[in-house]
């Protein structure tokens, strides 16, 4: 029989689930889209612009060097100055950059839209990350997660069959098929970004939506979670930089990020070899291994909520992934075929679970804001020098198997850092819990979120 707090609480978490998350989802999928559009734009857009399989890898790196730079700065001001209105500043400004895409003619032009593209950014997808830790509870935050995530897999089922019809516009009004593939793509986020200024609450607070009783209630949940001391003005980057676990969870979405970066990138070209279909037939071909994506993240993370267990949903769907993409390329193409889908989605399916050990890891604030971008900062260097290394392979080779045996290397890896880490960070968050931190005594109605 359900009691008066457990109504609340499914009342008011599904009302925040409802306002919050379709937005959320619809942004990211822009988001995902306009970063990783041109890996179907490569189809077209290198034979126009005479790019090597290197020089288009250089193109789609360069994206992530900037990213990187300016990742951990971007989130801190996020923190500083309300998700609202920073999120609203990055979507704008990408979007027009985006837009910027359809006009470049050299190949040192795809350079520096990429570089600028990456700036404007940095910071969105750990910036939502920390505005969903500060609405979710732990025991409602990594199905909470998956459904954010599941907008980039959607992203590539919806973005890349798009993506190959715009291709098909070529010679409209003398415009290549590429370049109305960037123009298209590019809007959404200008229009969103404007949207998000009315729509988006910074806080619990703000949100007009919720009654009074409920606001108390979510916001009181979420503070009794935070059990780590309060954060010092003025040290955010000797904080954020000093934390061995921090550093730690940056190399195991690093090893994840060798899977979601070098897969996704190249997967339109991989097929395309292997097929020999046309341009939409490829597109989507690549799209289906992301609808078993979304599934499996949704079944993790929700599997892992109502378990209360971490450990296990984050590394060994990992390690698995990593045996199945090498395993993959030593089979008959059908079967290949459906290997590869198991790996991209048993790689994608950790994601609500890593940071759902993550976010409860951390703090409330500037420094807990600050970790998470460097965590997805760190893990963007595998973006800046997998696209490299894989058309580097590529063009030495005559095909991707020496990098997919690299990337399958790394995620077995993390699989196992994974396990490793997780069992310490929430060994760490049960004696948090429990009250072994110094000065930090847990309040007698505390909900203590047990993890094995």
């Amino acid at each position: 029989m359900l009691t008066q707090a457990n109504i609340s609480e499914k009342g008011t978490m599904g009302l925040v689930t409802r306002k919050l998350l379709p937005f959320l989802m619809l942004l990211y999928l822009i988001a995902y889209l306009d970063r990783s559009n041109i890996s179907v734009a490569a189809l077209q857009m290198n034979a126009d612009l005479g790019l090597s399989a290197k020089m288009y890898g250089i193109g789609a790196g360069l994206f992530y060097v900037t990213y990187i730079i300016f990742e951990v700065p971007s989130n801190i001001i996020l923190a500083r100055v309300g998700a609202r209105r920073w999120i609203a500043r990055i979507m704008v400004s990408w979007g027009i950059v985006a837009v910027g895409m359809a006009f470049i003619n050299t190949a040192g032009q795809l350079y520096g839209m990429r570089l600028l593209l990456g700036a404007a950014e940095a910071g969105f997808t750990p910036g939502i990350i920390y505005y969903l830790s500060q609405w979710f509870p732990t025991d409602h935050r990594a199905r909470a997660m998956s459904f954010f995530y599941i907008a980039a897999a959607l992203a590539s089922v919806v973005g890349l069959p798009i993506s190959g019809a715009l291709l098909e516009m070529h010679g409209v009004f003398g415009f290549a098929g590429w370049r109305w593939l960037y123009f298209v793509e590019g809007i959404p986020a200008i229009v969103l970004g404007i949207v998000v200024l009315k729509y988006l609450p910074d806080t619990i607070q703000k949100a007009r939506w919720l009654n009074g009783e409920q606001k108390q209630w979510l916001s009181g949940k979420i503070s009794a979670e935070s059990r780590l001391p309060l954060e010092k003005k003025g040290s955010e980057w000797r904080h954020i930089f000093s934390d061995s676990k921090v550093w730690i969870l940056s190399l195991v979405w690093l090893l994840q990020a060798f899977g979601t970066i070098g897969v996704t990138l190249f997967l339109p070209q991989i097929l395309k070899g292997v097929s020999g279909g046309t341009n939409f037939v490829v597109s989507l071909l690549s799209g289906l291994p992301f609808v078993f994506a979304c599934i499996f993240m949704y079944m993790n993370g929700r599997h892992s909520d109502r378990m209360k267990e971490r450990r296990f949903h984050l590394g060994i769907p990992l390690f698995f992934s990593g045996i199945l993409l090498i395993v993959c390329l030593y089979t008959g193409s059908v079967f290949a075929y459906i290997l590869l889908i198991l790996s991209v989605a048993l790689n994608w399916s950790v994601t609500p679970v890593f940071w759902a050990v993550t976010t409860e890891y951390l703090a409330t604030g500037p420094i807990a804001a600050g970790s998470i971008g460097l965590i997805n900062a760190m893990a963007n260097i595998a973006g800046a020098t997998l696209p490299l290394l894989m058309g580097y392979i590529r063009d030495l080779t005559g095909n991707y198997n020496i990098a997919l045996w690299i990337v399958g290397l790394a995620l077995m890896l993390g699989g196992i850092v994974g396990f490793a880490t997780t069992r310490m960070i929430t060994g760490r968050k049960r004696a948090q819990l429990n009250g072994a931190s110094p000065g930090h005594p847990v309040a007698a109605d505390s909900n203590p979120y047990t993890m094995n």
